[in-house]
């Protein structure tokens, strides 16, 4: 694993993460990019499943939002990616980062497994408990990705 971690911290892009002023604050403001399509466009999706906004359809509000969230976790999965080269091996010895991709592992397949079901089509399965875990797990996925800058 260390031999792993060294040529990851080693390569060209992480080198440029680590050095690229500019370009590691462009990769840092695409991520919270990233984050806020993901989380705003769940969050709106998961507030109406839970029961707000009655009624609004939630087929036609999926439509709109689903895009919206996976284009947000594509970018943020990406430069995320890029602000993890920047320094590996500090990265996976926080407990807190590796709780942080747990969550997003849980959110990302909470949400395929809802969306592969055509849950949407049938209104009396519960939504609101689907929507209440998914808006717990990615507002955690924001607590601990925000608490990585005040911890060891």
């Amino acid at each position: 694993m260390e031999s792993l971690i060294e040529v990851l911290a080693a390569s060209a892009p992480a080198q440029m993460m680590r050095t690229g002023r500019w370009i590691y604050a462009a990769v840092s403001g695409g991520h919270v990019l990233g984050i806020a399509l993901l989380v705003g466009a769940i969050a709106s999706l998961d507030l109406r499943l839970i029961g707000l906004w009655p009624t609004v359809p939630v087929p036609g509000l999926a439509r709109v939002l689903v895009p919206v969230a996976a284009f947000g976790l594509t970018l943020a999965i990406m430069t995320g990616v890029l602000l993890f080269l920047a320094g590996p091996a500090d990265y996976l010895q926080m407990r807190l980062f590796l709780l942080k991709l747990t969550l997003i592992a849980f959110g990302t397949v909470h949400a395929l497994w809802f969306h592969s079901t055509n849950s949407f089509a049938r209104p009396n399965i519960g939504l609101w408990r689907v929507g209440l875990l998914s808006l717990l797990i990615w507002l955690a996925v924001l607590v601990c990705g925000r608490m990585l800058a005040f911890v060891d």
